[in-house]
């Protein structure tokens, strides 16, 4: 587990490293998925409204929604650790924007940060049971964020035929190459305020919305499976069986 102590020079130079060696290996991998898709609409729905999606998924995910969500400045929170420091440049190279915090560490700035990129024409993303779990248990930042800025949450979870399992407390998941992927994506999750009882409840809403859309990405993945395209527009194989 990575210490939230300020990086000294050689660990900035150690994560940077990293980043170089580990981005072009990810990128190949992600080259080689198929993909199918329910919900892939919704975002661009968001956007096309005047609004900006607050995407939300579980830590051990972070792979799948990296390739799909790729070139779309999506600002997601990472860690002011060793780990947060290499994964950042990672998600850089793949078109996302970076905020600096974590549920341990300079949370309350990164929202800030957050909120202005959200004002500012941005969409956000949080893996909402990170940086250290427990797993599948959401965190209230998301929730509050959206009930603070009035824009919607869009949850999604992302699944694959072949992966590999991390023996992480989030069991991350990497798909192995040539796999088939699947993507869930859930219709706008609204928040009405910050209130103390109404960032439970939707917390806990959110818990349960997310299980569905595992379940569906599951179904998907015995689907015929179609080209259809990401939301950057890159064609991928796969079936949005929502448009």
């Amino acid at each position: 587990m990575s210490s939230d102590r300020p990086l000294t020079a050689s660990q900035l130079f150690q994560a940077k490293a990293i980043a170089a060696v580990a981005s072009p290996i990810v990128g190949a991998l992600c080259r080689t998925l198929t993909w199918s898709a329910e919900g892939g609409h919704y975002f661009d729905d968001v956007v096309r409204a005047g609004r900006q999606p607050i995407m939300a998924f579980w830590h051990g995910r972070i792979l799948g929604g990296l390739d799909y969500f790729r070139h779309r400045h999506i600002v997601v929170i990472t860690s002011q650790n060793f780990d947060g420091e290499w994964i950042a440049g990672i998600i850089a190279r793949f078109g996302f924007g970076v905020a600096r915090g974590s549920t341990s560490r300079g949370a309350a700035r990164a929202l800030v940060q957050l909120r202005r990129d959200l004002t500012a024409g941005r969409s956000v993303g949080f893996t909402i049971d990170g940086p250290r779990g427990p797993a599948r248990v959401a965190q209230p930042g998301a929730v509050w964020l959206a009930g603070a800025t009035g824009n919607p949450i869009l949850p999604f979870h992302v699944e694959a035929d072949r992966f590999w399992s991390m023996r992480s407390w989030d069991r991350t998941q990497i798909p192995k190459p040539f796999a088939h992927a699947a993507i869930a994506i859930g219709a706008p999750f609204e928040v009405a305020g910050t209130s103390d009882e109404t960032i439970e409840t939707r917390r806990r809403d959110l818990e349960s919305e997310l299980a569905s859309l595992e379940a569906r990405a599951h179904a998907l993945l015995k689907q015929p499976h179609p080209a259809v395209a990401r939301p950057d527009g890159s064609r991928v194989a796969g079936n949005d069986v929502t448009k």
